[in-house]
């Protein structure tokens, strides 16, 4: 087959992308990938980095001068924030509840850590008091925690367990890859020291960046390593030198993608970031009570659910996978399926930046109506779930 016959196969379908993420993706910022290629060095580029790092000190409502976007993935953010922190032998206090602390342990212990991991059950959270034999046996110099746990659904109280690990003298690094544009992130306020998000989910941003930002004590720690960073590309010494007064080349910078999260975030701050987090928890209720009207209920506890990732359980009986299958084919609607110790028990529903609508979340909900009966479940009336959510709408313009 020829480049040509095969050059129709490779145009993206149209979909409503309501998963763990990556989310719909705002018309300015798409158009924003296409504008002109500049140098990584170029002045205009450099400038643009310096609102870049403005716009995102807004975000994480932080003054920390080391704030910036990795080039990478959320993955990379998290990372970018062990290897910094971690040398060698470095005790470290991972908080694990689900896929994504997992994964920080597995970093951890790849950088040399002299881990402990402190467990709880998924879809639940950590209170202090779940900490405290830990930091007091373990002594850590870094305790990682997830804010917004993609895999379970779950909302991690901070404040108080910020507090708790700075009075035994270590430093609170916490994975808000999830939350950050879409729920409050009070980095100052809150005393979080390292913070890492990314660019796909509520900042609705294609995947390519994961924004990061260090504290004063972070970044005095990192300057007082005594060993090299274990990545040279993360290494957040020499970022510092590209990312600073300097503009000491390091890597060449992914110009266009920096293009379009300067523009989602131009969209958040236009928005308003109290008006986004209200947006996003109106959507939220509203597929919740859509949800509950089919019977569908949470993997979360009420008082810790996310308003942007819906972990809700599939009912007794239902192929989950045949029901996403037949939402993305019939209806170009993409969720998520569970990971781990929910895969196969549970749907992954988002309502994340531009996905957060009501046009998409009354689409959903007349899809599942019109599918479940298809696969043995009918357990509702007809129309209950979107007069159920429009109910929710209806108040929530009075």
């Amino acid at each position: 087959m020829s480049a040509n016959e095969r050059a129709p196969g490779w145009n993206p379908p149209i979909r409503i992308l309501m998963g763990p993420g990556p989310s719909d993706i705002h018309p300015r910022v798409l158009a924003a990938l296409a504008r002109p290629t500049v140098g990584h060095l170029d002045p205009f580029y450099l400038q643009l980095m310096d609102d870049l790092q403005q716009k995102l000190r807004q975000i994480f409502r932080t003054e920390n001068r080391m704030t910036f976007a990795v080039s990478g993935t959320g993955s990379a953010g998290m990372e970018a924030a062990v290897v910094n922190l971690i040398e060698p032998a470095d005790r470290m206090v991972v908080c694990v509840k689900g896929v994504f602390g997992q994964r920080m342990a597995d970093v951890a212990r790849r950088a040399g850590a002299d881990l402990l991991c402190v467990e709880r059950p998924w879809g639940s959270v950590f209170q202090p008091e779940d900490l405290l034999p830990a930091l007091e046996r373990h002594r850590p110099k870094v305790v990682g925690i997830v804010m917004a746990e993609t895999s379970t659904g779950a909302s991690q109280p901070l404040v108080e367990i910020a507090k708790l690990v700075h009075d035994h003298q270590a430093l609170l690094l916490v994975d808000a890859v999830t939350s950050l544009g879409g729920m409050p992130v009070e980095v100052d306020r809150w005393g979080l020291d390292v913070v890492y998000s990314g660019s796909q989910k509520c900042l609705g941003c294609p995947p390519g960046l994961a924004p990061i930002t260090f504290g004063p004590a972070a970044m005095e720690l990192i300057q007082r390593r005594k060993s090299p960073v274990a990545s040279w590309y993360l290494d957040v010494r020499l970022l510092s030198s590209y990312w600073g007064s300097e503009r000491a080349y390091h890597h060449t910078a992914p110009i266009n993608m920096t293009y379009a999260l300067h523009e989602a975030l131009a969209l958040i701050l236009e928005e308003g970031l109290d008006a986004r987090f209200a947006r996003h928890l109106r959507h939220h209720r509203a597929l919740k009570a859509g949800l509950a009207a089919l019977g569908i209920d949470y993997a979360v506890e009420p008082s810790y659910q996310l308003p942007m990732l819906n972990a809700v359980r599939v009912p007794a009986g239902v192929d989950e996978g045949a029901v996403r299958r037949a939402l993305l084919e019939r209806f170009g609607i993409e969720i998520g399926g569970g990971l781990g110790e929910f895969r196969g028990k549970v749907w992954r529903i988002g309502v994340m930046g531009y996905s957060a609508r009501e046009a998409n979340v009354l689409g959903l909900l007349a899809a599942l109506e019109q599918l479940l009966p298809e696969f043995g479940y009918s357990k509702f009336d007809k129309g209950a779930s979107i007069a159920a959510a429009n109910q929710v709408y209806v108040e929530a313009l009075k």
